[in-house]
C-alpha cells in the first residue's frame, strides 16, 4: 500500500511538472518558430492596426545588425546582433573589421536594455550576403538558461544574469556562395540540436543542455543549408526531423538512429518542417518546388515512394521564408515574393493561391500567427492578413525599418525586429 500511494505521488508531481512546463511554453515564445515550432502563438491577441505613433508601447535602436527572430521569456525579451569594434564603419559591410558578437537582454514592460554581453569577439569569417547578416541565427531558452547561437562563431549557454556557463566552437562553416550562417539551434527537454549543413563536412548535434558535451553526433551527406530542426513525439518516438538537398530524415531523439528517411528537396533548403495531428509537412523553393506531407504514422525505412506522404503540392513554395501552420491550414509565400497560397492541411486542397500581399514585393521573414490572424513584416510594412479559407487582408501598417527577422507576439504585445529598432506594440 505505502509503495502505491509513493507511485501515486511520483505520477502527480511528474503530471504537475509537465502542466507546468506546457502552461511556461504556452505563455512565451521561447525558440524561433514559437511554443508549437509552427509560428504560432497559443495565447496572445496581439494588435491589428498599428504604426510609428499607435499601439506604439515602446521602441529601441539596437546597436549592430542581426536578423535574428527574437525570443520572450515572461518579462525578459533576448536579441542577438553583431556589432563592429569600429563604430565608423557599416555593419552590413564591414568583413574586414573585428565585430562584438552580442546577447542583449531587454524588460519587454519598457524596453529598457538589462544588460548586454559580448560573448566574443572576432573577424568575421569570409562574406555574407548582402541581404544577411553576422547574427542570423534565432537564440532559444528554456527559461533557465539562454542559448545563443552564432553559427561560425559558437554556440553560448548563459544564465539570466549574463554569465557565460558554457560555450561550444563547432568550427568554420564553408556556406555555398558565402551567403552566411541562419540555421537556429532547437531546445527540446535536455538537449539542443544543431544542423551544421555546409560544403565541408555536415553533421547533425545533440547536445546536453547543461553541459554542451555531446549526446550523439552524426555525418551527414548534405550540401549547404539553412534550415533547423524540429522534434515531435509521434508514432511512439520522439522524432528529430531534418529537411536537406539530398535527404529528409528522422532521428530518433534518444540513439541518433535513423527511423525513416526520403529523398531531398530543392537545393538551398531554408524552411524548417512543422508538424500538426501526425502530419509533418516539408518544403523548399530555389530552383524548384517541393512540399510533401508525410503521416508519421506510416514513416518508416524509405518512405520515397511509399504511402506515408499522403500529398504533394509542388508549386508556389517558399524559399527563405518558413510556412506557418495553423488550425488545420498550411500558409506560405511563393520564393522570396509577396504572393501567399493557403492549404488545407490534411488533404493538400487549395483554400486560395497566388493571393497577392500589396505592398510586398520581395520578403525574407516568416509569417507568423496569433488569434485567428497572421502578421507577414517586410522592408517598410508588417501586413495582417485574416486566417480561414477565404483571403483578406485586415490591416497594411507602415513602418520606418526593413524585417527579416519574423514577428513575435506574447499577451497582448507584438514584438518585431527590424535592421534598426526593435518594436513593441499593444492596444492601447
Amino acid at each position: 500500500m505505502k509503495s502505491q500511494i509513493i507511485l501515486l505521488s511520483l505520477l502527480f508531481l511528474f503530471a504537475v511538472s509537465t502542466t507546468r512546463a506546457q502552461s511556461q511554453a504556452d505563455n512565451n515564445w521561447m525558440q524561433w518558430r514559437g511554443p508549437l515550432g509552427n509560428g504560432v502563438a497559443v495565447k496572445a491577441n496581439p494588435p491589428v492596426d498599428f504604426s510609428e505613433t499607435k499601439n506604439l508601447k515602446w521602441k529601441i535602436a539596437i546597436p549592430g545588425r542581426g536578423n535574428a527572430t527574437p525570443i520572450v521569456y515572461e518579462d525578459k525579451i533576448v536579441i542577438l546582433t553583431a556589432v563592429p569594434t569600429d563604430p565608423s564603419v557599416d555593419p552590413q559591410v564591414s568583413p574586414n573589421v573585428d565585430h562584438d558578437f552580442k546577447v542583449i537582454l531587454v524588460n519587454r514592460n519598457d524596453g529598457s536594455v538589462i544588460w548586454e554581453k559580448t560573448v566574443a569577439t572576432d573577424l568575421p569569417k569570409g562574406k555574407i550576403h548582402e541581404l544577411s547578416s553576422w547574427a542570423s541565427n534565432s537564440p532559444c531558452t528554456d527559461g533557465e538558461m539562454i542559448y545563443a547561437y552564432f553559427g561560425s562563431f559558437g554556440l553560448y549557454c548563459l544564465d539570466f544574469d549574463g554569465n557565460v556557463i558554457w560555450k561550444r566552437d563547432f568550427g568554420t562553416m564553408e556556406k555555398r556562395m558565402n551567403f552566411g550562417d541562419g540555421a537556429s539551434p532547437y531546445l527540446y527537454k535536455d538537449r539542443l540540436f544543431i544542423q551544421w549543413d555546409h560544403e565541408g563536412d555536415s553533421y547533425i548535434y545533440a547536445l546536453d543542455k547543461k553541459t554542451g558535451e555531446d549526446v550523439w553526433k552524426l555525418e551527414r551527406d548534405e550540401p549547404t543549408s539553412w534550415s533547423t530542426p524540429f522534434v515531435v513525439e509521434a508514432n511512439g518516438k520522439t522524432q528529430v526531423i531534418t529537411s536537406g538537398t539530398n535527404q529528409i530524415i528522422s532521428y530518433d531523439y534518444e540513439t541518433g538512429e535513423t527511423i525513416w528517411s526520403g529523398k531531398g528537396l530543392t537545393q538551398n533548403v531554408i524552411p524548417v518542417p512543422v508538424y500538426e495531428n501526425g502530419i509533418v509537412y516539408l518544403m523548399s523553393g530555389f530552383r524548384g518546388s517541393f512540399l510533401k506531407a508525410v503521416d508519421l504514422s506510416k514513416a518508416s525505412g524509405d518512405i520515397t515512394n511509399s504511402d506515408a506522404i499522403i500529398w504533394s503540392y509542388d508549386q508556389d513554395t517558399p524559399y527563405t521564408p518558413t510556412p506557418l501552420l495553423m488550425d488545420g491550414k498550411l500558409y506560405f509565400l511563393r520564393v522570396n515574393n509577396g504572393v501567399m497560397t493557403c492549404l488545407d492541411a490534411k488533404d493538400g486542397s487549395v483554400n486560395y493561391s497566388k493571393e497577392r500581399l500589396e505592398g510586398i514585393s520581395t520578403i525574407f521573414s516568416s509569417p507568423s500567427g496569433a488569434d485567428g490572424k497572421i502578421y507577414i513584416a517586410a522592408k517598410g510594412i508588417c501586413l495582417v492578413v485574416k486566417a480561414g479559407e477565404n483571403f483578406e487582408i485586415m490591416a497594411s501598417n507602415e513602418l520606418d525599418d526593413d524585417f527579416h527577422a519574423s514577428p513575435v507576439f506574447v499577451d497582448n504585445q507584438l514584438f518585431l525586429r527590424g535592421f534598426e529598432n526593435l518594436y513593441c506594440f499593444e492596444e492601447e
